[in-house]
């Protein structure tokens, strides 16, 4: 480990571990995040280019939700047999979470190549957009087995403190994306077709340094073989599941609300999926560093959960709550004075701007409160305390889902908007609560009968 754990105050590893995380996060979107900026900017088709990466988005974000499956679930697994002082069980984490995501690497790009057609059209993708949506989404499911095992096995280099490492994977594959794009782009005039390679390469780019990482001897847990176990992958899954459940809900909600933009928004269907492509993606830049802090500090909630330190892990919820509310509460004044600043990323038309930042401003106004569902997800899902951590992401989701649905029957359809801030607010109180009333009872138990357990 680079830390020392037991001994470094808490508040001091939440800075160290989160804030790489927060900044690897914050490249990590850049993936998404470049292309739709430089496709924005084409001098022709820039919006039903737009608005086709959007519609794709959904199918490759959750390509993410099967490395999060295996990654979260192998590198909590493998944090707390460390904090057990359990050298065997840790290495056994890794090699079954490899050969894990090696199938899912396999049967992921197999699926999407074969079902892409349904799949654009469940999407929300229309006729006019089908012949831009399908190149895209073909180049880039060709590196899905890399963005898989990157992302996934990423997880591993940060589940042993070494948080700066792993921010490096994410920020050479950014910096590469943000050089090949404009070449591919513009310079080889491939468009939408360029932004998809210059990803794929840029993953492949990500992966051949996590594999080198992991195989270096200062690594306390190294790539192997061998050790495999269905008792081990099925705890994997298990503990990866909630992360999986949240990426492939968030996906599912992007598609409800494509579904119902385009429903209520008659001849103008197209055009509002393309400014909601927009907000979603300010929104994955506001809320994805915080996110990203949280999960870098699920190697702290694992350790220390493996050791029975409940006092440690006190402090680090409260410590990354602090930081990650601190954030995102400068996010959400920033958005509400200059929403329009933010979308000029992404479109140039003036009249679009103005109609997507109104937007985007609704749909950003309750971003603070999701710091408090982040910590506590993140938290006991690290500790492998998956059905504590189902009940308020499950929640917040529902909220979500009924606003999408009853909105546009009671006021404009714009008003559909403030979904989002309705259910962030109302699932941090519920998420308080619940950790108040019950959450917190079932940690203490927990930690005990480990404790009764080890004696």
């Amino acid at each position: 480990m680079e830390h020392d754990f037991n001994t470094t105050p808490v508040k001091k590893l939440v800075w160290q571990l989160g804030v790489p995380a927060m900044l690897a996060q914050l490249f990590n979107i850049l993936y998404s995040i470049v292309d739709r900026i430089y496709i924005g900017h084409m001098a022709s088709g820039a919006e039903i280019a737009l608005a086709s990466i959007g519609i794709c988005s959904p199918a490759f974000t959750a390509i993410t939700g099967f490395a999060s499956l295996v990654g979260v679930g192998g590198a909590a697994l493998m944090s707390i047999s460390l904090g057990e002082k359990n050298h065997e069980a840790a290495q056994r984490a890794l090699n079954n979470s490899l050969m894990l995501l090696i199938v899912c690497s396999a049967a992921v790009t197999t699926a999407l190549l074969l079902l892409k057609k349904p799949f654009l059209y469940l999407l929300g993708c229309s006729d006019t957009m089908y012949p831009t949506a399908n190149v895209y989404f073909t180049i880039y499911s060709l590196g899905t087995a890399a963005v898989l095992c990157g992302t996934g096995l990423n997880r591993f280099i940060m589940g042993q403190g070494c948080a700066r490492q792993g921010m490096m994977s994410v920020v050479l594959g950014a910096l590469l994306n943000i050089a090949l794009d404009p070449v591919f782009i513009y310079a080889l005039h491939m468009g939408v077709a360029g932004a998809a390679l210059a990803t794929v390469i840029s993953q492949f780019g990500v992966l051949v340094y996590v594999l080198i990482m992991l195989s270096r001897p200062t690594m306390d847990i190294r790539i192997g073989v061998g050790q495999y176990s269905g008792a081990v992958c099925r705890r994997i899954l298990s503990i990866g599941s909630m992360p999986f459940f949240i990426i492939v809900l968030d996906n599912l909600l992007i598609i409800l609300l494509n579904a119902m933009l385009r429903k209520y928004g008659g001849s103008l269907g197209d055009q509002y999926i393309s400014y909601a492509a927009v907000v979603q993606s300010v929104m994955v830049v506001a809320i994805c560093p915080a996110e990203g802090l949280t999960s870098g500090c699920a190697t702290l909630f694992s350790y220390y959960y493996g050791s029975g330190s409940y006092s440690r892990i006190l402090d680090s919820f409260r410590y990354v709550l602090l930081y990650t509310g601190l954030y995102l509460g400068i996010l959400t004044l920033a958005i509400a004075a200059v929403p329009d600043g933010f979308v000029r990323l992404f479109l140039s038309d003036p009249d679009a701007v103005a109609q997507t930042a109104v937007f985007t401003r609704r749909y950003c106004m309750g971003f603070v409160f999701v710091a408090i569902q982040f910590a506590f997800v993140d938290g006991f899902t690290a500790m492998g305390m998956v059905k504590e951590a189902v009940p308020i992401s499950f929640f917040r989701k529902s909220l979500y889902v009924i606003a999408v649905l009853l909105l546009p029957h009671l006021l404009p359809l714009e008003y559909i908007f403030y979904a989002c801030p309705l259910s962030d607010c109302i699932g941090a109180l519920f998420t308080l609560a619940m950790y108040l009333l019950v959450l917190k009872k079932r940690l203490a138990s927990a930690l005990s009968r480990r404790k009764i357990a080890v004696q």
